[in-house]
């Protein structure tokens, strides 16, 4: 195959996956906690043989997928009124436990499950100090305080596990606002919980469709390059079909 169909080929494979990330992006707009992604791309030279006319060795640029950068700045911290919902201020995580393991999430919206546990949506219990943090009828309505302590009105529940890591852009994404680690977690201790309130996604609609826009017209440019390229070539053949033997 040309070359430069393969440097085209190249560049719409990296436009389909920018598209992927923007709109994985625009699809969690209203996801608590969620943060933006980006694709990012390097260039990766390769030294071919020289073609008819040229001299010495080529060297041809491709794009090269390097992966999935995430913005970990905050989002706006909203207002909802959910006794539950718990919103971080400033830089931690919740610690829920999985099945396979310890995960970690800046989605604060809980619920209560059927055995009183504070649970995510997906019934991950939330952790405490001392492990999952339960709530029973005679405690009434629960108070968690910006130092992440829970009260009712029987006296203190439990408090809030808080923590934080040294690069959390090298948590692994999990899918459902979680994310894995194998990262030694620390207190956060700039963080702060604001009961009632949710921070929202920290993605900005316009800009993800100003993104989205220019990713296809690119795509469309080298479509319509990869095309040329593609007609130039079969009208060759055609007159090398022609000639005479």
């Amino acid at each position: 195959m040309d070359n430069s169909l393969l440097v085209s080929l190249s560049q719409q494979l990296a436009a389909f996956r920018s598209m992927d990330v923007i709109a994985n992006n625009l699809a969690n707009v209203s996801t608590p906690g969620y943060k933006r992604e980006s694709a990012k791309f390097e260039e990766f030279i390769t030294h071919v043989a020289p073609s008819e006319g040229q001299k010495g060795i080529q060297s041809v640029s491709f794009v090269k997928d390097a992966g999935v950068l995430r913005d970990v700045s905050e989002g706006n911290i909203e207002t909802t009124g959910g006794k539950f919902d718990v919103a971080i201020d400033g830089p931690g995580y919740f610690a829920v436990q999985a099945a396979s393991g310890m995960r970690y999430t800046r989605n604060g919206h809980f619920s209560l499950d059927g055995s009183g546990q504070i649970v995510t949506n997906d019934g991950l219990p939330l952790q405490g100090e001392g492990g999952a943090i339960t709530d029973t009828p005679d405690d009434g309505d629960i108070h968690i305080a910006a130092d992440g302590t829970v009260s009712g009105k029987l006296g203190q529940i439990g408090k809030v596990r808080l923590v934080d890591f040294a690069n959390d852009r090298a948590l692994v994404k999990e899918g459902d606002s979680l994310y894995s680690t194998t990262q030694a977690p620390v207190t956060a201790a700039d963080a702060k919980l604001r009961q009632g309130m949710l921070e929202s996604s920290n993605v900005q609609p316009v800009i993800e469709i100003s993104h989205m826009i220019e990713v296809m017209r690119s795509y469309e440019a080298t479509a319509t390059l990869s095309k040329s390229q593609e007609d130039l070539m079969r009208q060759a053949i055609d007159k090398l079909g022609t000639m005479p033997n």
